[in-house]
């Protein structure tokens, strides 16, 4: 059998990192649970990420570069802000899909206490997805597609906080329902509530 690159193994052990913290909980994940699932020795895994912090930062860099990708890929899939703004909630859905332990390492205490580098790369990644669509729905507003009184900045967190929301009812309902379909279903909502009247033209 022919030995793995270093970069192929690197991949591996993020993914199975990625794997476990599903299966285990991101608080529960260890340097030896990972290289016992990659058939290596915790030595071998400190060859390729030094210590269990550098994991997660590695994890995070991953999940970043898939992301942005994805964001780039739908920022060219449509020709309006609305499609836009749809693919890119559906980029989202699709990572989360693929990537189930997300939502938790969003919550967990290694992201929010132990791991400030963890914390601060996720950070970033939500502050550029919120600058992504508040441009998308700043155009929409220039076009006259949206509510001339939404801010974008504001909805754009009302579409983070959908995403965010839908993912952890998700997780905390064993997967109980279909992720994609329910968030265009809600997407719609929100969208439509964008689109809407004013409410000094109601009164008129």
């Amino acid at each position: 059998m022919a030995r793995k690159s270093a970069e192929d193994r690197k991949a591996e052990i993020l993914a199975t990192a990625l794997r476990l913290a599903d299966e285990l909980g991101p608080d529960r994940l260890t340097t030896n649970a990972v290289a016992q699932a990659v058939g290596l020795t915790q030595p071998g895994i400190f060859r390729h990420f030094p210590t269990k912090q550098v994991l997660w930062q590695a994890v995070a860099a991953d999940i970043s570069d898939r992301l942005k990708v994805a964001w780039d890929e739908a920022l060219a899939s449509s020709a309006t802000p609305e499609g836009r703004i749809a693919a890119l909630v559906r980029a989202q859905l699709n990572l989360i899909e693929a990537n189930p332990a997300i939502p938790a390492i969003l919550f967990s205490r290694e992201l929010r206490v132990e791991n400030d580098a963890l914390r601060q790369a996720f950070v970033g990644l939500m502050t550029t997805f919120h600058g992504i669509l508040a441009g998308e729905l700043a155009r929409a507003r220039k076009a006259g597609t949206v509510r001339p009184d939404l801010d974008p900045a504001d909805g754009a967190v009302l579409l983070i906080s959908l995403v965010q929301g839908l993912a952890m009812r998700w997780s905390l309902g064993a997967r109980g329902f279909a992720l994609q379909p329910e968030g265009v279903r809600l997407l719609a909502v929100q969208m439509a509530l964008f689109t809407g009247s004013t409410t000094e033209e109601k009164q008129s």
